[in-house]
């Protein structure tokens, strides 16, 4: 008898365990953000870096935030969809937006600038990053502040990162600023 309740009380911590670190339904479950997009995807295009401004254009420049680079996520683990684009703050800092982001939902999701460019292998994201937090929902429209410490130069893509597992769900490419 002594037996048998070691027995159940060890399948119940192995299943409980098992619950906390899988989060299964997560498979079936979605968290949908709503951040007001910094440019409208419409005009979200990067800048192009092959003709240089004239003084005049630099005068008529927008005073709002613009997108320097953009990409479309590429499904890594996931499925995943949407257009993440690097925006340039009218007081010279950055952010991150992600329009019509739809992916899977994950135990413990990461948004991740990377030095790494988008094509390169899933493995090769889970270093050589800077963390912009937890990603705010699976599905919708979402801001994320850069801090001033990153090394944009460096930066080629961004990653949606299971940490729990280190296991990318999408990329998309940032061409330098």
């Amino acid at each position: 008898m002594t037996k048998r309740r070691f027995l159940i009380a060890g399948v119940v911590v192995v299943l409980a365990v098992g619950l906390y670190l899988f989060q299964p339904w997560r498979l079936v479950t979605n968290r949908t953000a709503s951040d007001a997009l910094l440019v409208p995807t419409s005009t979200s295009s990067p800048t192009s870096s092959a003709s240089s401004p004239s003084a005049s254009a630099m005068a008529m420049a927008p005073e709002g935030p613009v997108a320097v680079a953009s990409g479309m996520f590429r499904s890594l683990e996931h499925a995943t969809t949407g257009t993440a684009s690097l925006v340039r703050l009218a007081d010279g800092r950055h952010s991150v937006q992600f329009a019509g982001l739809d992916t899977s939902d994950g135990p413990d999701l990461h948004v991740y600038l990377s030095d790494k460019p988008s094509d390169s292998a899933e493995a090769a994201f889970g270093s050589g990053f800077t963390s912009l937090g937890k990603l705010k929902g699976n599905r919708g429209d979402q801001v994320y502040e850069i801090p001033a410490s990153a090394d944009l130069a460096s930066v080629k893509s961004v990653v949606i990162w299971c940490q729990r597992f280190s296991a990318g769900f999408g990329v998309a490419p940032l061409d330098k600023p």
